[in-house]
């Protein structure tokens, strides 16, 4: 690769880091040919974008990017793949389901919203980060919960009311 390739690739890596909020540096080396293909699909299915790069052309453009990539420096060892998505936890949940197959990816380490996470035993708490939908979706069901309530208490107290009346015209 000449220099002026290598310049390309930084560039372009530097451009697609300040593109993203969520990136995730995994290490899938091991898997054949069939389990590659399987895991470039899910990724595919799953909105995320996944490519393997060299460990000094992704330091040098998380270098020259304006984030704070903070530890993730120094895991840059070994093969190294990174997965790009818009939901911070989607990878995370994929790694996780392919793991039920395979031992591999491994998770070296995932920039989250200006968070670092380093090495495998992070994957839970990865998956348990909520997306923006999600947290969209329990904010609402949380004021949807009290109208809710009230509307209930109210046709309950209707219904009770109304019997309690019908019952004393009754007598």
């Amino acid at each position: 690769m000449t220099k002026h390739e290598k310049a390309e690739v930084i560039e372009d890596l530097t451009a697609a880091l300040a593109g993203t909020k969520n990136l995730y540096l995994t290490d899938i080396a091991g898997l054949n040919a069939k389990q590659t293909s399987a895991l470039r699909r899910a990724c595919f299915k799953s909105n995320i974008t996944l490519s393997v790069v060299k460990n000094t052309l992704l330091a040098k453009a998380m270098e020259a990017s304006d984030k704070d990539y903070g530890e993730l420096h120094s895991i840059l060892k070994g093969n190294t793949s990174l997965m790009f998505s818009e939901a911070g936890n989607t990878p995370a949940k994929l790694i996780k389901e392919f793991r039920k197959k395979s031992d591999k990816p491994l998770l070296k380490g995932a920039f989250i919203e200006e968070a670092v996470y380093i090495g495998d035993d992070q994957l839970d708490a990865l998956v348990s980060i909520k997306s923006r939908e999600e947290l969209i979706a329990d904010i609402v069901a949380l004021l949807q919960s009290p109208a809710k309530n009230v509307v209930s208490a109210l046709k309950s107290a209707g219904g009770n009311l109304s019997g309690i009346l019908q019952t004393l015209s009754e007598r």
